[in-house]
């Protein structure tokens, strides 16, 4: 093959000439390939270099070289333009105009679950109540014999509670059917006087439109040596009257029945059914939102406690319940279906956290 300078210069000047006219980095690498990749054609004439005699070689070889370079040299600087050009494009593409109002607002709510929990804490908190919590997974007695609650007991049955696999021992944990357990697991680890509320979740196998097979409760307990009915009668009318937020309030102490508290009452409230609304505070109608009574001895005596020395009295209710009463809210089941329009329409902004001076729901 028969090679002149002005073969050289020819080629060089046509690769020149692509490199130029490439627009994009694809483009300017298969020019980088067809001219100085193994089978390229800058590749292919320094190949050629050693058929030639010594005198063709100490002219083409320093020329093959010098374009060889030039080409590179040419590519690596067009490689850097285009690259440069790419990231403006993007830039420009993605760009955030910072300077713009936020299209739409904040899409985040407090659950009325969460809201009511926090109402609840901040009312017994102004009556010198502390929050204590527990775990969620009990074992048997926690959750039923230190609580005066039998064998033979129907909340015991398997229709009624979760219960986990057998252990090593044979024993059966539960998820705990109330949050009661709090209260038993403070009697043995804090001395009298106890003032507590215990909020939480709780679980038992049931669902419809008022029950829920996961739920919540809060209960209280207070423990001294001198705490009686009266007392617990004046801490549930201030509750109710702090909680719904009226400044007159009808109740009444219904004989009841629990294991771990004797006497048992339910407690009512006066209330209207008007119009499709509950009112409280007024009317000639009743509602039951809540169970108490004075700690039963058997209670004191698994918690190490002389029911000689000390008394006390108990109360629990559901926290669902009581935020369906002062929302409105017509079916629990849409508590935790994590619907974004149900949340908007019932749901509490972040920063309206409730307290007693600046009202608990404004």
């Amino acid at each position: 093959m028969s090679l002149s300078e002005s073969d050289v210069k020819t080629l060089e000047a046509e690769l020149s000439s692509a490199i130029d006219g490439a627009d994009n980095l694809d483009a300017l690498e298969d020019i980088r390939v067809s001219a100085l990749g193994k089978k390229g054609s800058l590749s292919g004439l320094m190949k050629n270099l050693g058929g030639m005699s010594a005198e063709e070689r100490q002219v083409f070889g320093p020329l093959l070289n010098l374009a060889k370079n030039t080409i590179a040299e040419q590519i690596t600087a067009r490689k850097s333009t285009l690259e440069g050009a790419a990231l403006e494009t993007r830039l420009m593409s993605e760009r955030v105009d910072v300077t713009l109002p936020v299209s739409t607002p904040p899409q985040g709510r407090i659950h009325p679950v969460s809201q009511v929990m926090d109402e609840i804490a901040e009312i017994f908190a102004d009556m010198n109540f502390n929050v204590a919590e527990g775990p969620d997974i009990e074992d048997d007695f926690h959750n039923f014999t230190a609580l005066n609650i039998p064998p033979e007991h129907p909340a015991r049955q398997m229709h009624d509670t979760f219960y986990l696999p057998e252990n090593e021992n044979g024993e059966r944990k539960v998820l705990r059917t109330h949050t009661s357990p709090v209260q038993i697991r403070t009697m043995q680890n804090q001395k009298p006087p106890i003032r507590i509320i215990a909020p939480g979740r709780t679980y038992r196998s049931d669902s419809d439109m008022t029950h829920t097979p996961m739920f919540h409760q809060v209960e209280g307990l207070v423990i001294d040596e001198n705490a009686t009915m009266g007392h617990l009668k004046g801490t549930l009318e201030a509750f109710v009257k702090a909680f719904f937020e009226v400044d007159n309030v009808k109740m009444r102490f219904r004989p009841s029945y629990f294991p771990f508290t004797e006497p048992s009452a339910e407690v009512d409230i006066g209330c209207s059914f008007a119009d499709g609304e509950i009112r409280i505070g007024e009317g000639d109608d009743w509602l039951e939102i809540l169970g108490c009574g004075m700690v039963n001895d058997k209670v004191l005596e698994h918690c190490g406690l002389d029911p000689k020395q000390y008394q006390g009295f108990a109360f629990g209710c559901g926290i669902d319940r009581l935020a369906m009463l002062k929302y409105g809210a017509p079916d629990l089941r849409a508590f935790f279906d994590s619907d974004m329009r149900w949340l908007k329409h019932y749901g509490f902004l972040p920063l309206d956290m409730p307290t007693i001076a600046g009202g608990l729901s404004s």
